[in-house]
């Protein structure tokens, strides 16, 4: 019989994080485990971290909810796919304690070179704060060997913000260090086209949602423009991969789609937007979404296993005081799994 279990984890910040849509101060992780009454030394863990402001299933009784899926699983029942659509964080954490589970309960879901020591490459992501910080912390990450650089924007007033990508470029040419965008939905759509074709100036890899969600002739006109290559982010969040939205992809025609599995329903869900995105020849990278390093370890191995042309947006884990200490080291522009170094996980309760 498998027992299931549910361990609340506030994520403390060590640094001020801010994005468009304010300051976040804790993080809270819901850390899924799961065992065998057989086996009770062999422990499966998930990880359900809902966004505020960005997952759907953010709400006051997410908690309560989640406690009640659980015991519903430990009296034996079946929870339906359907029911998981509205708890895309709990359906991640359920499918990865269940795949960590069966896989002997090691942390090691997939196989691949990454767990043999071959690094994934990411970028460096540069958190919204004062633009002189900003800039200051920009050029660290390069001395440090990032050659991708993602600034949050929006926040600040547009000029400024251009002024500090212009500093920037004065410093690291294109050639150099490629420069990704994330407005987080923050322009609006009357100006987002003029605000598009200044940014490029500053030759700009790609923008990430640009325009708040349900715009969508907006959105299309603005793919349309050429300007700077728009990646999908929070368009996705909601959406089930079907014949109806590859047909709206084709329409709206983005050149990138970003993968959150935490965000998007899991691993299974994320497999089906990358399908669909490679069917409609659109480029994706994966992004973790502010999870400690267990979800962000499920991620990472996951995404491993596939082709990959650009650099992920997976250096999250050194974001918090209190993280679990893992094999998961980021050093420069790269993503490695230590295998010599052990993971302290949450065990109490079993």
């Amino acid at each position: 019989m498998r027992i299931f279990e549910c361990l609340k984890h506030e994520l403390q910040f060590n640094f001020e994080a801010r994005t468009s849509r304010g300051k976040i101060e804790t993080h809270n992780a819901f850390i899924l485990k799961v065992w065998d009454t057989k086996n009770p030394n062999q422990i499966g863990y998930g990880e359900a971290a809902p966004l505020k402001g960005l997952s759907i299933d953010f709400h006051p009784n997410f908690e309560i909810n989640i406690q009640h899926f659980l015991r519903r699983l430990n009296h034996g029942e079946t929870i339906t796919q359907e029911e998981l659509e509205a708890y895309p964080s709990f359906r991640f954490a359920l499918e990865t304690a269940l795949l960590d589970l069966e896989t002997g309960g090691t942390q090691n879901l997939f196989q691949s070179n990454f767990l043999n020591g071959e690094p994934i490459w990411i970028n460096g992501l540069v958190w919204m704060s004062e633009l002189n910080k900003m800039l200051e912390e920009a050029k660290r990450k390069v001395t440090e060997g990032f050659s991708c650089i993602k600034f949050k924007v929006g926040a600040h007033d547009f000029d400024a913000e251009c002024n500090m990508l212009e500093n920037f470029r004065k410093h690291h040419l294109p050639s150099q260090v490629q420069i990704r965008l994330d407005a987080n939905g923050a322009f609006s759509a009357d100006d987002a086209k003029l605000k598009l074709k200044e940014l490029s100036r500053f030759h700009i890899h790609s923008i990430e949602q640009p325009i708040a969600v349900n715009q969508h002739e907006a959105l299309e006109r603005l793919c349309n423009t050429g300007a700077i290559p728009i990646a999908l982010d929070e368009e996705l969040i909601g959406k089930t991969p079907s014949k109806e939205i590859a047909k709206w992809l084709r329409q709206i025609s983005p050149a990138f789609l970003i993968i959150k599995p935490t965000l998007l329903g899991g691993l299974n869900i994320s497999n089906q937007w990358i399908q669909l995105a490679e069917n409609s020849n659109i480029n994706w990278w994966a992004t973790s979404a502010l999870e400690s390093n267990i979800g962000l370890n499920a991620i990472a191995q996951w995404v491993a296993t596939k082709t990959l042309k650009l650099p992920q947006g997976l250096g999250t884990g050194l974001l918090y005081e209190n993280n679990f200490p893992s094999p998961l080291l980021v050093k420069g522009e790269h993503l490695f799994y230590l295998a010599n170094n052990h993971w302290q996980l949450p065990n109490a309760g079993k």
